[in-house]
């Protein structure tokens, strides 16, 4: 027998999703609720934590890291994003199984160091190019691309000649890989820069097995092969990619690609004299350098041509690699800690993000955050 209209619709109003703000339509509470910072939106009910998960809220930024396990002997890998607003951590879904990803990070004749997985992070996605196999080749033959929005891994367009030990950056929307070694060394590969440009794709959804219609272009050659020696940051400030070719104190080899110009120039000397660790730039404007030896924090002034210290902390001896965005810097210390500062505070803050236990953070990066199911 069927129910009465009445008890119909008192079924139906039970089911329904109760107002985001009482008497007002939810589309104008959304805008409303756009306002309000997301950690107060998180913590008060969960129909505003849907909210902040969804598309038509401003998206926040959160860390997206590669991790490994901590024992020697193996060689896991995991993708994982780190959400601030709940301090949880969540395993990217897994790449494409074909061709399976075999990626060394550490081999047995070389205990004490890991061999490099280079990543890039460009137009809110996060994307592997390059890293060795058990066999000291090249592990990938084209780039791997998540997209945190979609939550889809694909393909990038393969590269002439997959490469190791290259160096890798980004600007506005555009993959820069230069020098390398192939499955041998090669004089052309290590004087080549190729780019990749994502804005030309036809289709800007990603799929699991779309393939965007994507392509390399040779841009101008370096004049030599030097910067084939180990994994590079091309660091994007003010329209130029910064690089050296040696980390640390070292005496190393420096150059500056003019991304409009399409040239090769010098990098200024007192910039060089104080890329002493890892560097990174918020929103290609300012550059940051973690000094590695003294754990030291550091601002490039252009007009001085210095490094103006910012904070000191024993926690950034060692660091491997940094990222930065929102007005902080995150750092991958010398034992796979992550630390993150607030740079833009008086003074600088500095802390901790906890780790899944039995891994170390290899690489991070700072992307918009991941949708979420679990809400």
């Amino acid at each position: 027998m069927a129910n009465p209209p009445a008890k119909r619709q008192k079924i139906t109003n039970h089911h329904r999703q109760p107002p985001l703000i009482p008497g007002l339509p939810d589309t104008i509470a959304q805008l409303c609720l756009s306002h309000v910072h997301p950690s107060l939106l998180y913590s008060v009910c969960r129909s505003w934590r849907r909210v902040l998960y969804s598309s038509s809220f401003p998206p926040f930024l959160s860390l997206y890291t590669l991790f490994s396990t901590e024992q020697c002997s193996s060689n896991s890998i995991q993708f994982s994003s780190f959400d601030p607003i709940s301090s949880k951590w969540d395993p990217l879904p897994p790449p494409p199984p074909d061709p399976p990803l075999r990626l060394l990070l550490r081999h047995p004749s070389f205990l004490s160091r890991n061999l490099p997985i280079q990543s890039v992070s460009v137009s809110g996605h996060l994307i592997l190019l390059a890293a060795s196999t058990h066999d000291f080749l090249p592990a990938l033959s084209c780039p791997l691309i998540f997209s945190p929005i979609s939550r889809f891994w694909t393909f990038g367009p393969p590269l002439d000649t997959p490469r190791r030990w290259c160096a890798a950056g980004a600007f506005r929307g555009a993959v820069y890989v230069a020098s390398g070694i192939g499955s041998h060394f090669s004089t052309d590969v290590a004087r080549s820069l190729e780019k990749w440009d994502l804005q030309l794709q036809p289709n800007k959804t990603f799929h699991g097995n779309h393939q965007p219609r994507w392509k390399w272009e040779k841009m101008r050659r370096l004049k030599d092969g030097k910067f084939s020696r180990d994994a590079i940051d091309a660091i994007c400030w003010r329209g130029k990619l910064y690089m050296v070719n040696v980390k640390g104190d070292a005496a190393k080899e420096h150059i500056v690609y003019d991304v409009e110009k399409d040239l090769w120039e010098e990098m200024p000397k007192g910039m060089l004299i104080g890329w002493r660790g890892p560097v990174a730039a918020m929103d290609e404007e300012v550059m940051y350098v973690v000094d590695e030896r003294d754990g030291v924090v550091r601002k490039y002034d252009a007009e001085m041509d210095s490094w103006e210290d910012i904070m000191e902390s024993e926690r950034l001896k060692g660091a491997k690699q940094m990222a930065a965005g929102g007005g902080r810097v995150c750092i991958v210390c010398g034992d796979g800690e992550i630390v993150v500062v607030d740079v833009v505070v008086a003074p600088p803050r500095l802390w901790v993000v906890e780790r899944p236990r039995g891994f170390e953070a290899v690489a991070v990066h700072v992307l918009p955050r991941m949708t979420r199911w679990d809400i």
